[in-house]
């Protein structure tokens, strides 16, 4: 039956979040059953959506994200509807979401995609600011442009490219690691970048890779505190991260930039501050205190399973995500889940583990749609080949960089074997062997090497006879291994 004839908001499948994963796993099932009625549930006004896919390699993508009206979904798809509204319940014995503004919608499966919520330092503190979503990053935009100093705190990818990105104020970078971006490099890795921090940038081409449309009001037009969908790498891109005035990069003993070791745990937010003086103070636990315009907390995000959990019974994970099996199915029936939200909770491959990250979402969404079907088809599916080697491009400091497998020796403790090669401000290469084999590598730079060195972490062949030569910047790794 055709959308119109829906006035029941009654509907085979639904999915819950205008994020990557949910954007992807709706239009999966939109595409498979064009005579099935499916439906969007987002809160926010625009979606996101995967635009200039490209398949790198066996694992490795690549691909843009455009924010769009969620009317581009429903002009691609008949059978799509976008109910804009956020999530007030679900009553999974009942199969019926009940939204904000009263809509009861029934479901035959449900996929929840409702990503993460900033983890803040503190709450309702209007001189700490979270940044997540657009709207969080424009108004940190707009914050800056009359700010003289700013603390950042966090060591994920949005407090690298922030330090990196902002110009004409002092910022001091407070973390709590022996490396910064420690999610993503180790200390040697983390010396190869920072000497970016005090040269030059790039100039910029004048285009901006993610297209924006506005829509009147946005920003003001919500009722309610719900988070947006995740930035994800670009996410300053054609926003200008200017503050007051021209000044140096506060320098500190700790480090050649603005870098401060200080335990997280113990780090707090003086508020109000003495008159006169700077709106905030922060007192670290290497004993400095600093004080600035305002702070930014970029110290994660945790899973907002928030309006799903009450009366229902999800298991959820450690790191309080919803637990989904090797089909994305969660603890209650009919329920699946994709994306930040939620917590891979398989027997993991062995060169595989999960971060939430842009191209997981994409890969979890696409494959929790494809799981759906096959449920309703009666048919089975294989766990899908990209949760057998974990890969992942992006660009740091304007460095293009790949991490593949281990590429921290995750879970391999002491049987780890480190070969490094680094070239300054140009290349810096780590594989990670255990057993011979290569388990893992970080790519920064053009090197050229990331297919090769996939295909000898997944045929899993034993390097030992070459391990001096792996590096060896005079030998063409590629045709060596042909």
């Amino acid at each position: 039956k055709g959308m119109a004839a829906n006035t029941k908001n009654s509907f085979k499948f639904v999915v819950v979040g205008g994020g990557i994963a949910g954007v992807t796993c709706s239009e999966q099932l939109a595409s498979q059953f064009p005579s099935a009625d499916v439906a969007l549930v987002t809160a926010a006004p625009l979606i996101k959506a995967v635009c200039n896919f490209k398949q790198v390699s066996k694992t490795l993508e690549e691909f843009d994200v455009e924010e769009k009206p969620s009317t581009v979904l429903e002009e691609k798809y008949p059978n799509l509807r976008v109910i804009q509204s956020a999530v007030e319940a679900l009553h999974a014995q009942q199969h019926t979401l009940l939204t904000v503004d009263g809509l009861k919608v029934h479901y035959e499966k449900l996929c929840i995609c409702s990503g993460g919520r900033p983890k803040l330092l503190t709450q309702d503190n209007p001189n700490v600011l979270g940044i997540r979503d657009t709207d969080s990053a424009q108004e940190f935009q707009k914050r800056l442009s009359q700010a003289k100093r700013i603390v950042v705190v966090g060591n994920g990818g949005i407090a690298l490219e922030l330090v990196y990105e902002v110009e004409g104020c002092e910022v001091v970078w407070a973390v709590k690691d022996n490396a910064i971006g420690n999610t993503f490099f180790d200390v040697g890795a983390a010396q190869f970048l920072i000497p970016t921090l005090n040269t030059d940038k790039p100039e910029r081409a004048a285009t901006c890779k993610r297209v924006r449309y506005t829509i009147d009001g946005l920003g003001q037009c919500r009722a309610f505190e719900e988070p947006g969908s995740a930035l994800g790498p670009d996410w300053h891109e054609g926003i200008r991260l200017r503050g007051a005035e021209e000044v140096q990069v506060l320098m500190s003993p700790c480090f050649p930039t603005t870098f401060c070791q200080c335990s997280k745990a113990s780090f707090s937010v003086q508020f109000p501050a003495p008159v006169g003086s700077w709106p905030v103070y922060v007192e670290l636990t290497n004993g400095k205190t600093f004080g600035c315009d305002f702070i930014v907390s970029a110290t994660g995000v945790v899973p907002n399973t928030e309006p799903f959990l009450h009366g229902n019974n999800f298991e959820l994970a450690e790191d309080s995500g919803l637990r989904v099996d090797d089909h994305m199915k969660t603890s209650e029936p009919d329920v699946y889940s994709a994306g930040d939200v939620c917590t891979a909770s398989w027997e993991a491959s062995h060169l595989w583990q999960q971060m939430r990250l842009w191209t997981q979402a994409r890969q979890m969404g696409w494959y929790a749609g494809r799981c759906m079907a096959a449920d309703v088809l009666n048919e089975t599916i294989e766990l899908d080949f990209c949760f057998e080697l974990f890969s992942h491009i992006t660009k740091f400091f304007n460095y293009k960089v790949v991490l593949l497998g281990k590429f921290n020796g995750q879970g391999l403790g002491l049987n780890q074997e480190l070969l490094v090669r680094c070239s300054k401000g140009l290349e810096y290469v780590k594989v990670v062997l255990s057993g011979g084999r290569m388990v893992g590598a970080v790519l920064i730079g053009e090197t050229d090497l990331e297919e090769t060195f996939e295909n000898l972490i997944l045929n899993q062949m034993d390097l030992t006879p070459y391990r001096d030569e792996l590096l060896n910047p005079n030998i063409d790794i590629e045709d060596y291994f042909d």
